[in-house]
């Protein structure tokens, strides 16, 4: 178990630079894609298509799993192929993929980061303004809570005239 966790990290790692390879360069893709469909089919020039950059979840499972299956039958010759075996290769196509969402979020939060960092100091200013203002509001209704707080009990905390039990009942005649 603890050979298959260091594998899924380590294939994790390795979607996260499979993922980014493909978002600056898409050239394997572009030459297969060349090779399989017909001229109106293929890329646009503008395209940033690859394997795994901008593709759908179960086009990345084929790719993936091509790719580690293609691995696995090079591999045959020089490892028994058993559970073991088969689970590493499954927990590190799990993880590549898991690998490539996980540079997705790093690749498109950076983008808007560097997209809003112009107005990020505008926010953070304005962020800390309303937090003062709603300490400050906290504090003003806790004052306000407290005075009425004490203006309640005051008046709850009168003893109102109470007649005893034995009286009660000789005024509805029960005694």
């Amino acid at each position: 178990m603890g050979l298959e966790l260091i594998i899924f990290i380590i294939s994790m790692l390795f979607g996260v630079l499979l993922y980014w390879r493909e978002s600056n360069s898409n050239k394997a893709y572009r030459i297969f894609n060349k090779l399989i469909n017909s001229k109106a089919l293929q890329l646009k020039a503008k395209d940033k298509t690859g394997f795994v950059f901008n593709q759908k979840l179960i086009l990345r499972i084929v790719y993936i799993t091509f790719m580690y299956i293609t691995i696995l039958l090079v591999l045959q010759f020089l490892i028994p192929i058993g559970y073991t075996t088969v689970s590493i290769f499954v927990s590190s196509i799990v993880g590549t993929i898991a690998g490539t969402y996980l540079a997705n979020v790093m690749i498109t939060s950076s983008k808007i980061v560097e997209d809003k960092s112009d107005s990020l100091s505008d926010l953070v200013t304005t962020t800390i303004q309303k937090g003062k203002n709603m300490i400050n509001d906290i504090a003003h209704k806790e004052a306000n809570d407290a005075n009425n707080i004490e203006s309640f009990n005051s008046e709850t905390t009168k003893p109102k005239p109470t007649r005893s039990a034995r009286t009660r009942l000789k005024d509805k005649g029960l005694m």
